[in-house]
């Protein structure tokens, strides 16, 4: 899938948020919250159908989304570590803990998703 830009990740979770939810609560809610007109709003929601991200269906120009917030997070964290980290997770949480102070309950549970995996 295409990567997302900061907008369009904005439109995401507006939809994961409401879902099933009408391009017009949709901008309603851009409006409120990011201070966007409607046609900005209806502009992201275009390219995101176009992206394959969302589907809006008939009447009243219903979003759904086409793919969980999970999925869109994975897929930009293996973004993340192919373009700043050779794609080695690795090195991405040597970077990450280099100047984390993590509490022993945080590092017993990484230890734990670890030898879970």
């Amino acid at each position: 899938m295409q990567k997302l830009f900061d907008s369009e990740i904005k439109v995401m979770e507006i939809i994961w948020d409401n879902e099933p939810v009408s391009a017009k609560q949709v901008s309603l809610i851009a409006a409120e919250k990011i201070g966007w007109n409607k046609n900005t709003t209806y502009t992201v929601i275009k390219k995101l159908e176009a992206k394959g991200y969302i589907k809006r269906e008939e009447p009243g120009f219903i979003c759904s989304s086409l793919i969980s917030r999970k999925d869109v997070c994975r897929l930009e964290a293996q973004s993340l570590v192919e373009r700043f980290f050779g794609g080695s997770k690795k090195a991405l949480f040597s970077a990450l803990l280099e100047d984390e102070k993590l509490s022993s309950d945080d590092l017993a549970e990484l230890r734990r998703m670890i030898e879970e995996r």
